[in-house]
């Protein structure tokens, strides 16, 4: 009998989210309803912030934030080039311009040590990504941002229940940003999260998320340009649920990954990302980088040849300045951050979710290994 396929990634839904879900179809409020502030009311008690403000994905997150602090036409975000794209897309659909600098080598995240030559009269902001549930050197950041007066947007899409020294992800910036897609460690299906202690910039955002209502107003008053980027009660039912649970699941994601690196830690043809000191990682992906001597083609082999076997993997990320339309309009192209392209062009994400047994792992590590 063949084996069964193991996915690449999978939520973790139990009866419960299902009774959750359920429960809010049973009512007539289906958004705009109770379920909305009780979902975000969990993240301002988790994160110890004073403003959560539920939106329709991290993308749309990000886009309310750099209108709320007035990023728009002409300014320029210094952030990284090895992330989703959405991270820079979002900077562009206000008009602004993201500016690239490289990664260090070893974390995989934004090198702080470039961000302050990037700087220009234009600059309005640092938008550091906590690549794979970890977190960049958020104090060099922060410190750079204070002497050249930036404002600092920490994209935290993928580290929900990350800490370093105690303190959690999305919580150190200024404004922060999660999002809840299925591979990631809580879903609602689709769905965003910002968080601040900043009044002005949560006021701006819950109004812009709501077609530019001010709170209190008519529903046919609009203060300001505004969009529908609400989350709905059913999508928000799923997350309350989900976040009861979160300590659950980032230690299940955890044991998958304790799995992984026990196996792999002595396999000299492939190295992981370097995690800081007083780290607690809230796991998003497991992804290895293949050593110097294999070449892009070899990656796309093995992804190739994994996949012919039943094993769920891919390739995390491709390089964002080297989309078509990055090339085209910003005028970036190949060599112009070799850190990252070096990297890009040898990852190996491997499967990983809750739903993995230890023998899983194992056959996901034996196949794996036999295409090295």
């Amino acid at each position: 009998m063949a084996e069964q396929p193991i996915n690449l990634s999978g939520p973790d839904i139990t009866d419960a989210e299902i009774e959750g879900v359920a429960a809010v179809l049973r009512t007539p409020s289906l958004s705009l309803g109770p379920k909305v502030p009780e979902f975000e009311s969990r993240f301002t008690e988790r994160l110890g912030l004073k403003h959560a403000i539920a939106c329709n994905s991290g993308t749309s997150g990000l886009h309310l934030i750099w209108r709320a602090l007035d990023v728009v036409d002409g300014a320029e975000v210094v952030t990284t080039p090895f992330s989703f794209i959405a991270s820079s897309n979002s900077i562009m659909f206000t008009g602004a311009k993201p500016v690239f600098v490289d990664i260090d080598p070893d974390t995989w995240q934004i090198d702080a040590h470039l961000i302050e030559g990037a700087v220009t009269t234009k600059t309005r902001a640092v938008l550091p990504v906590d690549v794979f549930g970890s977190v960049p050197d958020m104090d060099a950041i922060n410190a750079i941002a204070k002497k050249r007066k930036l404002r600092v947007v920490e994209d935290s899409c993928e580290a929900l229940g990350t800490k370093l020294q105690g303190a959690p992800a999305g919580t150190l910036g200024e404004v922060g940003v999660f999002g809840f897609y299925p591979n990631k460690q809580i879903t609602t299906g689709e769905g965003g999260m910002i968080v601040t202690n900043d009044d002005e910039v949560a006021f701006r955002c819950r109004s812009l998320r709501n077609q530019g209502r001010d709170p209190d107003a008519g529903w046919l008053q609009h203060a300001r340009l505004g969009y529908n980027y609400r989350l709905c009660d059913i999508n928000s039912a799923l997350g309350v649920v989900q976040m009861s649970r979160l300590d659950e699941i980032v230690a299940r994601r955890a044991q998958v990954a304790r799995w992984y690196l026990d196996r792999l830690s002595a396999e000299g043809r492939i190295t992981s990302q370097k995690l800081p000191a007083g780290l607690e990682m809230s796991w998003f992906v497991f992804v290895v980088r293949l050593s110097d001597n294999y070449t892009q083609s070899d990656r796309d082999r093995i992804l190739e040849n994994l996949r012919e076997r039943g094993i769920g993997c891919s390739n995390y990320f491709t390089p964002i300045h080297l989309q078509p339309f990055y090339q085209r309009d910003l005028g970036y192209g190949p060599g112009d951050f070799p850190v990252t392209e070096a990297l890009s062009c040898r990852t190996v994400a491997l499967p990983f979710h809750n739903g993995m047994s230890e023998a899983d792992v194992d056959r996901v590590v034996k196949e794996f290994r036999a295409l090295l």
